[in-house]
């Protein structure tokens, strides 16, 4: 009953998110609660404050960050490098997202989606704005970049591996890192593809470029210049915020304080110093306040899907049902059918229940039939880069609430590119010999 009602709650779930029939603030917390109600729980309330107990780390931690960012938006910190975008560009949008893809791989190399997202869409949301692009671009190419990095060491799926098998980084993902390499040009590709397509839509040719590149650029930079109040402006505060938000990342890869509190203090800074007048500072706080309430509900109501799936134990059925599925004649290619049900498994439910429990079940059954453990664990990180778009990753809401786009459309656009990011994972470590078939 908990396997059948589970999987339904989901597919009610999805359809209600991609048919625009409901939001998925109001889906994530209604849609579990009535499941839950129908299975015989009573106790959905104390499961929903669990799931936001959880959560309210990554929501203080994001509250914090978008506010901190955003002051410093509002303090012309980004405007130099917004210029210098605009010089290398000209204008052009191949070059601008052909910058999203690098920009989100090298910045993604911290394994922290928010932070990643935080930075690059701040850095291109006003290109995008002012060119008419596709505002759905800067939501793919970051995300499809932090669904490669998140395989990094530090990252939570492969430090969930390392601690369930007891391996080191090394011995689990030296045989992907070509996989790796692959699946990082295929997003440099994609920034490519979705360039050359902007280019044509926008009716800008390399010839035409060329003529208009200064003009254009001119124009651009002085919107730009105008799109914040020049009151608000910091110039001179520009090495003491760079200062700070430098000593904020490296403190950030240090592990010197938790993410949350980092934020905090630094927040509290940059506001007391760019803006020293009270009201100023309320103001920015004001200026920021529905997209932190937008994102950080979204964090919370995906906090209360995850605790009810959790507490009812639909997970560990859904999980349980999916494994005794596989037909023993496939078993000798299990490596690969791990590799590709990674994909759904990984968007369907957090990391911690799939690493947990259900990658060591199917590691065990492979040891029985004399294959390693350390294949399946591997084979279980390649469908990342589809997870980080699921319902359930805090940092989703992040990225569609600065970008300003909804996660239906979000979905519905890069979900296909996911898929094609994990294949090619997938194809280059059978190809190197990391996937055995």
């Amino acid at each position: 009953m908990l396997t059948f009602l589970g999987f339904a709650m989901i597919v009610v779930f999805m359809y209600l998110i991609m048919s625009n029939k409901m939001s998925a603030l109001n889906a994530l917390i209604i849609i579990p609660a009535i499941f839950a109600l129908f299975a015989g729980f009573t106790n959905v309330g104390e499961m929903i404050i669990d799931g936001a107990q959880t959560i309210a780390p990554t929501a203080i931690m994001v509250a914090f960050a978008i506010l901190y960012f955003g002051i410093l938006i509002d303090a012309g910190m980004f405007d130099p490098l917004v210029d210098r975008v605009i010089k290398l560009s000209k204008g052009d949008p191949l070059k601008i997202t052909i910058g999203t893809a690098i920009l989100s791989l090298l910045v993604g190399l911290d394994g922290d989606g928010t932070i990643t997202y935080l930075i690059v869409v701040t850095a291109f949301l006003p290109l995008y704005q002012k060119l008419g692009m596709n505002k759905l671009i800067l939501a793919c190419l970051p995300a499809m970049s932090m669904g490669i990095m998140n395989v990094l060491p530090w990252g939570g799926p492969t430090a969930r591996v390392m601690s369930v098998f007891n391996y080191d980084a090394l011995e689990v993902l030296a045989p992907l890192l070509p996989s790796i390499i692959a699946a990082a040009l295929y997003v440099v590709g994609l920034g490519i593809f979705f360039g050359l397509r902007e280019r044509k839509r926008l009716g800008i040719s390399p010839s035409l470029q060329k003529q208009q590149s200064w003009n254009a650029e001119d124009e651009l930079a002085s919107t730009l210049s105008n799109e914040t109040d020049s009151s608000l402006k910091r110039p001179r505060l520009f090495w003491f915020n760079l200062l700070i938000t430098l000593t904020l990342i490296l403190c950030l890869l240090t592990a010197a304080l938790p993410l949350p509190a980092l934020f905090m203090l630094g927040f509290v800074i940059i506001s007391v110093v760019n803006y020293p007048k009270i009201s100023d500072q309320k103001a920015r706080i004001e200026a920021h306040a529905g997209n932190v309430l937008t994102v950080v509900s979204l964090i919370f109501a995906g906090g209360a899907f995850a605790g009810i799936l959790e507490g009812t134990g639909m997970v560990d059925a859904m999980a349980t049902a999916l494994v005794n599925v596989i037909p023993d004649a496939l078993s000798p290619q299990l490596p690969l059918l791990v590799g590709l049900t990674s994909m759904p498994f990984t968007f369907f439910m957090a990391n911690d229940p799939y690493y947990f429990g259900i990658v060591p079940i199917l590691a065990e059954s492979a040891s029985q039939i004399g294959i390693n453990k350390l294949e399946i664990a591997q084979a279980s990180l390649l469908g990342q880069p589809l997870h980080l778009l699921s319902p359930l990753v805090g940092s989703v809401y992040v990225l569609i609430g600065l970008v300003g786009v909804s996660f239906r459309d979000h979905i519905k656009f890069s979900t296909k590119y996911a898929v094609g990011s994990a294949l090619v994972m997938i194809l280059v470590a059978i190809l190197v010999g990391a996937l055995s078939i």
